[in-house]
């Protein structure tokens, strides 16, 4: 069994800084895919950004580009995202996932992915 567990959001003014880290755990974690995603209030999960387990390729989205880095160090297991600039559109829940071999569909789709984080909340005020 994969387990992710988020830590690093809290409470930020805006233009400030975050970084979120993601550990993974469980028999044979080793060689995944990682990504963050995120979900405010009221909206559907959307893709932030996504790294591939070796790190040769990353993908974000426009609106985070320039401000937010996704990184992973495999030998710890983890996958960071480092946010910078932060703005109150940022605010909401940032979830960790995980996928292992052949992708089955688009980085951005939530299904690509096997095993979720349980979230960890980035509050950011005006």
């Amino acid at each position: 069994q994969v387990q992710l567990v988020e830590s690093g959001g809290g409470l930020v003014q805006a233009g400030g800084s975050l970084r979120l880290s993601c550990a993974g755990s469980g028999r044979s974690f080793s060689n995944y895919n990682m990504a963050w995603f995120r979900q405010a209030p009221g909206k559907e999960r959307a893709f932030v950004a996504a790294i591939t387990w070796s790190a040769i390729s990353t993908y974000s989205v426009d609106s985070v580009k320039g401000r937010f880095t996704i990184s992973i160090d495999n030998a710890k297991n983890t996958v960071y995202l480092q946010m910078n600039s932060l703005k109150p559109d940022d605010t909401a829940v940032y979830y960790c996932s995980a996928f292992q071999g052949v992708r089955r569909g688009p980085w951005q789709v939530p299904g690509t992915y096997d095993y979720w984080g349980q979230g960890t909340q980035v509050t950011v005020s005006s």
